[in-house]
């Protein structure tokens, strides 16, 4: 009889890491392709489960550098809406998926900080978060209550700087194989990945 995947506290782990390691496997062999196309079909076997976004990920440390970045979803947003994409052109894009919750989020802020300060417009750097239904210290808490939340007493503590957007979407953490944050992605100013990287980044 089949059973729900997350039901089980061990069964997601163990499944995940088996996922990942056949992919690498495969690609370990010489055969990117069919790493990508084996962990593609996974993530679509396990859509709506815990282990989509590692999948995800994993699939993109494959193939996500190269390729043009994806489109992101900003119908929701922090401050700011996400500058267009026409004013994006020509400008080295730094994408930097995070949570309110993440102490090492909160550590790689002063190196965006850094880049922002040295080289201004000719970099564009984006926060994509998501809600995780809940505040601080674990609360639950609606959509609406931690959106008002990111909005005033996460902000108090932790200011979201005016210069980066902040699109909220658990799409884009989906798309994106977020599983680890921070996240940082590195586009050039012909819009192609030049990095991703689960995890945060020195200087």
């Amino acid at each position: 009889a089949e059973r729900d995947l997350d039901v089980d506290s061990e069964l997601p782990l163990a499944l995940g890491a088996g996922i990942e390691v056949l992919g690498h496997a495969k690609d370990a062999r010489g055969d990117r392709a069919a790493a990508v196309a084996f962990l593609s079909d996974e993530r679509e076997r396990y859509r709506g489960t815990s282990i989509e976004m590692r999948i995800q990920k994993n699939a993109l440390l494959l193939s996500l550098e190269g390729a043009p970045f994806p489109v992101l979803d900003v119908d929701e947003h922090l401050g700011d809406p996400l500058p267009s994409a026409e004013s994006l052109k020509g400008r080295v894009v730094v994408a930097f998926f995070w949570a309110h919750w993440c102490p090492d989020c909160h550590r790689q802020l002063p190196v965006l900080e850094q880049i922002h300060e040295t080289y201004g417009d000719q970099v564009a750097i984006i926060g994509p978060t998501q809600l995780w239904g809940y505040v601080s210290r674990g609360q639950d808490a609606t959509p609406d209550e931690e959106f008002a939340y990111l909005r005033g007493a996460y902000q108090e503590r932790f200011p979201i700087p005016s210069w980066m957007s902040v699109p909220v979407s658990q799409q884009n953490f989906l798309d994106f194989g977020v599983s680890t944050t921070p996240t940082v992605v590195i586009i050039d100013r012909e819009g192609i990945v030049r990095l991703y990287n689960p995890g945060d980044l020195p200087y």
